[in-house]
């Protein structure tokens, strides 16, 4: 399993599942990332912090802390 983190610019996942605990996991269910959603990888800065996406046609960042929590397929 890979975690969003990994996936590389111009790819486009489905989130198998949200690792991560309480506040966190609640605040990336409510950026409307969760299991089933499709997630495409826009872009992702030099050091790889943040990541770019989009995600239910919103455009979001996302810290790598964040997309390590997030399981892909």
């Amino acid at each position: 399993m890979k975690t969003l983190k990994e996936i590389p610019c111009g790819q486009t996942v489905k989130v198998v599942k949200l690792t991560g605990e309480g506040p966190v996991k609640r605040r990336i269910m409510d950026m409307g990332i969760t299991k089933g959603v499709e997630v495409y990888v826009r872009k992702v800065a030099p050091l790889g912090d943040p990541v770019e996406i989009t995600v239910r046609g919103y455009e979001l960042s996302l810290r790598k802390a964040d997309a390590e929590m997030i399981v892909v397929d």
